[in-house]
Order: structure tokens, then sequence, then C-alpha cells
């Protein structure tokens, strides 16, 4: 099955601001989504069912990358620290 992948303003917002070098890696982990979308862990939602987290180490910081499988849709909801546990995922996932 072929995935298209849509992203959010959030994550947009959140992308424009990093460093070229980080851009790459989220670029090359997207790659990965397109292939095969259920290779990342699942994480629960009250919202969704299939919810999805990339790890990702951006300018030293532990950082999430979620998004929502919709099929035939990734839908790439946001950024999120890992420092701040998953506080804000039901927030950011309300804007879907």
């Amino acid at each position: 099955m072929k995935f298209e992948i849509k992203t959010t303003n959030i994550f947009l917002e959140q992308v424009k601001r990093l460093r070229e070098n980080d851009k790459k890696i989220i670029k090359d982990k997207i790659e990965l989504l397109k292939q095969n979308p259920y290779r990342f862990k699942r994480i629960h939602s009250k919202r969704f069912s299939r919810v999805f987290r990339v790890r990702l180490n951006v300018s030293g910081k532990e950082m999430r990358l979620i998004y929502v499988l919709l099929a035939p849709n990734i839908i790439i909801v946001c950024l999120i620290e890992r420092k701040n546990d998953y506080k804000d995922l039901e927030k950011y996932l309300e804007k879907i």
C-alpha cells in the first residue's frame, strides 16, 4: 500500500526553527515512514487508535516525532521533548 505524508501546521512551525542538520535527520525518518509506517513504536491515545512515535536526537535533546496513521495517510502531528513525557500529546492530537 502506498502512503501519503501530510503534516500539521504545528509540526511545520517546529521544524522551521531547527538547524539544517536536524531537518535532514527528520527527513530521513520520514522517508522510512513512507516505506513502512508500522516499524516504529505505537503509543496510547484517547482520540486515535494508531498513534506512533519515532525516537530522535535533535540538537542533543531527546525528541519524539508523533504521527497518526489514517490509511492511506500518515499525518505527522508534532515533535515533543522526551523530558516533558507525553503531557501535551492529547492537546496536539485535538488539532487534527
